[in-house]
Parts: C-alpha cells; structure tokens; sequence
C-alpha cells in the first residue's frame, strides 16, 4: 500500500482528471499550506476583533470584522479546492500550526495601528506566496485550474492589503 503524507491525504475514489497522482499530490500540498496560513491569518484578524481598544474602537471593530468573514470565504473555497483534487482537507488549529508559515504573537494585545500593520505584513506575506504558488502549479505541475484558482486569492488578498494600508496611510 502506497504511503502518502499527512498533508496528501486522499480520498479513495478513483479521480481522473488529466493530472497525475504526483502532482495532484504536489497542488494539494501546496493549497494545504495555504489553507494553514488562511486559518492563522483568520484568528488572528478575529482576535484583533475581539480586543480592538481606542477612539476609533466602533469603526476598527466593524472593519476586521469584515476582514475575517472574507478569510472566512476563502478558508471554505481553499478547502473544497483540496476536495476537488480528491485530498483531505485539514482541519484542526494544531495541524494549522503544525504546517503553516505564518506565525502567531500568543498574549500579545497591541494597539490599534499595530494590529493593522500585523495584519498588513501577513497579507503581503500570503500574497508573495501565493505568486510562487500560482507559478508552481503552472510550471511544475500543469494546473492551469490551480493556477488560475490562486491568482483570484492572491487579488483577493491584495485588496485587503489595500484596505489595511489605507488605515495606516496618513494622507
């Protein structure tokens, strides 16, 4: 019985959609990853809902909560990406940690500004590697749907990089 690692787990039906189990295996490697960071990314904006302090407290408030409810889409749309390759979607906050590249400040309750700059530098973050990514399933593993399906993400996380810089921009 063939081995496949924890982050390519597959179902047990059979798929053939004119990619190969090894780079099936490879893209949903790639997109579990991503959908570790997407998480991270997730609870910390939500956190930051949470403990937002400030003059400014109703108007920061709403707009993370906005944020996190967009991650919250991509989060879904991440996962059932892995279920169209025929992967296992993981699905715990250890597993997010395990193998995600962001990172969590555990008791750390900064400013306002400082939150939305975190928040920036994830983003910016995610969207660098979401362009290696997209480039990755092209180039290596012919996934044009992949591909395709990461651009839109990285647009995605661009705008809300967009969004958080303008809180920072000082006119």
């Amino acid at each position: 019985m063939e081995k496949t690692s924890q982050l390519t787990r597959e179902s047990r039906a059979d798929i053939n959609i004119e990619l190969s189990k090894q780079a099936r295996h490879g893209v949903i490697e790639i997109l579990t990853r991503i959908l570790c960071d997407e998480n991270i990314l997730y609870i910390k904006t939500k956190n930051y809902h949470w403990n937002v302090i400030g003059p400014d407290f109703s108007e920061r408030h709403a707009f993370f909560r906005g944020q996190y409810e967009t991650l919250d889409e991509i989060i879904d749309e991440v996962a059932e990406r892995i279920r169209d390759l025929n992967g296992k979607s993981l699905g715990t906050y250890s597993e997010y940690l395990e193998h995600g590249r962001l990172k969590e400040s555990p008791g750390e309750y900064p400013n306002d500004i400082t939150m939305i700059s975190n928040l920036l530098a994830n983003h910016e973050q995610v969207v660098r590697t979401l362009r290696k990514d997209a480039d990755r399933c092209e180039d290596e593993y012919h996934d044009m749907g992949t591909n395709d399906f990461l651009i839109g993400l990285m647009e995605k996380h661009e705008k809300m990089a967009w969004m958080l810089r303008a809180h920072l921009d000082k006119g």
